[in-house]
């Protein structure tokens, strides 16, 4: 094409003289300019086709934000279930659609707060839940079958779960109006943020078993959310999110039908929870690819037929290893950015990050500012309009066409490894994650990428006048005095015998939530019911990794 050599020609002489690295954030090189040329070769029906159609790239429902707009939801936990309780009174008074809890660390870590290894933790990276006691005062008042609600947690996701169904009892609903997601993603735990508790094999057997559960009694809820959004934080590239939380799915896919499933009755509620980095053409390519690679695996791999099945449902969270403590205030506008790709990358429920979580659990003021975020999106910018506004864009297209070809080629080589457990257990994901990291850094050192305010356009002298949330050390003194009474008042012989079921169910392989919500309506905490099944399926240890 003569034309364009020509034009190349010029614009290559009138850039002469700017040093920039004209990379993706994850590393991919970007050209010049893109043309009809540069997606010649995908045709529009089978690799782009309409929204709420096969393959699902343009989005997954026929009219997407012009027939509802995507669920709005801020992260939200911190101290005493009262104090977090107070938080999603708060938001939603100021227009929150969904609920989104945030557990401390010894909750995610399956501790409870009276455990010594908790101390000094009760509370400040989230909410503190022990037992049903606190579980029903996190959301007194609140119904629960009337709101969606998304859990963070993993390793103790299953006692989380029987915690929720339980207060939906107590207030005369059945699990089977209960509409929400538990996160449950054990796989990207080794791979990634590392809170687990168990070996990876008897963690997706407890994983499978929340997934047949779901399948039979609660058929609104989600029970899985595969999640890549800290895959990217642990410093993959969007081409390893992309991947690697994709074969996790495929891996919970695969055990749902070992355990006998039909893959219809399940894989229409699981869901996924991806990262919005910052370079915006990225992150839309790739959720756009996510649709395309999960709807032509579940139909031509799985045999799925169910159209729910094959369109993948996504939550988006601003990406929080992109703020900054030095000029908090850009936090605001990196995540008016990140949460307009999740958008136009065709979201189904945003979270939006505040401009000081890098410094402390948010304010009410910043979480308030992250809403407004949200809302100024959906109602002033236009963008929700039509539908896939970038569909068609030959930079958009080019750039997801090449998203799925960097996917399938890490399929193969997990595939090769003998799978994801195999390949978590030889440290591959791990691997490939800290070495993508180390190469940002060093083009960060280099000055290759920059941070305003970080490596660049930096200020000397800067001073941080934002407020910040501190957690009272009361915290912990009022939890461990509330799970102390809870033990004091429970019926002992009710708490033996139903730990003493959860023992047997973890030992003869039989359904494990049962005898989870029986030990939970006698009480028992958290720390009980792990350590109950830490003596059945042992602890797990990483291999180190160099």
């Amino acid at each position: 094409m003569d034309s364009k050599k020509q034009w190349e020609e010029k614009a290559r002489a009138a850039t002469r003289g700017r040093e920039a690295k004209f990379t993706t954030v994850s590393g991919e090189p970007v050209e010049m300019l893109y043309t009809p040329e540069d997606i010649a070769s995908i045709n529009y029906h089978s690799e782009i086709g309409f929204p709420g159609e096969y393959p699902y790239t343009r989005g997954i429902h026929h009219s997407m934000y012009r027939g509802r707009l995507w669920t709005v939801r801020q992260f939200a936990g911190f101290g005493t279930p009262e104090d977090t309780n107070a938080r999603y009174h708060y938001l939603l008074s100021h227009g929150q659609t969904g609920l989104s809890v945030a557990f401390d660390l010894p909750t995610l870590m399956g501790r409870d707060c009276d455990d010594p290894v908790s101390e000094g933790e009760v509370g400040i990276c989230g909410v503190s839940v022990c037992s049903l006691a606190d579980m029903e005062i996190l959301f007194k008042g609140i119904s629960l079958a009337g709101v969606s609600t998304s859990m963070t947690i993993n390793a103790p996701a299953a006692m989380m779960l029987a915690f929720y169904i339980a207060v939906a009892e107590k207030e005369g609903g059945k699990p089977e109006q209960l509409r929400g997601t538990i996160q449950a993603d054990i796989l990207k735990e080794y791979i990634a943020q590392k809170e687990w508790i168990y070996p990876p094999r008897p963690s997706m057997r407890i994983i499978t078993d929340m997934i047949e559960y779901c399948a039979r009694e609660m058929p609104q809820w989600n029970p899985i959310s595969v999640s890549g959004y800290h895959i990217r934080e642990a410093g993959s590239t969007a081409e390893q999110e992309l991947a690697f939380t994709l074969a996790n799915g495929f891996a919970y896919v695969e055990a749902g039908i070992e355990r006998g499933l039909a893959v219809d009755d399940f894989a229409p509620r699981l869901s996924f929870f991806f990262n919005s980095h910052l370079d915006f053409f990225e992150e839309i390519a790739k959720y756009r690819a996510a649709r395309r690679i999960w709807a032509k695996r579940m139909r031509n791999t799985y045999g799925a037929k169910n159209p729910r099945s094959l369109a993948l449902r996504f939550h988006t969270q601003t990406a929080g290893c992109t703020l900054t403590a030095q000029q908090p205030e850009n936090n605001i506008v990196r995540t008016a950015f990140q949460a307009l790709a999740g958008v136009l990358g065709g979201t189904q429920s945003l979270h939006t990050n505040s401009m000081d979580e890098t410094l402390a659990l948010p304010s009410e003021r910043a979480v308030k500012i992250a809403l407004r975020t949200q809302q100024i999106i959906a109602h002033e910018t236009g963008v929700v309009n039509t539908i896939d506004p970038l569909g068609g864009s030959y930079f958009v297209e080019a750039l997801t066409t090449r998203m799925e070809e960097e996917a399938e080629r890490y399929f193969e080589k997990i595939d090769a490894l003998g799978g994801v457990i195999p390949a978590i257990e030889q440290g591959f994901f791990q691997r490939e994650i800290a070495e993508a990291a180390y190469r940002y850094q060093l083009e960060l050192d280099r000055k290759e990428k920059i941070i305003v305010g970080v490596n660049e356009f930096v200020e000397d002298d800067e001073q941080i006048t934002i407020p910040i949330l501190e957690v009272s050390p009361e915290v912990e003194v009022k939890q461990r005095r509330r799970v102390a009474e809870v033990r004091n008042s429970r019926d002992q012989a009710e708490v033996t015998r139903t730990l003493e079921e959860l023992r047997r169910a973890a030992v003869n392989g039989t359904n494990i939530i049962p005898p989870l919500l029986a030990c939970t309506r006698a009480y028992v905490t958290l720390g009980e019911m792990c350590s109950t099944l830490a003596a059945v399926f042992g602890l797990h240890e990483e291999a180190a990794v160099f």
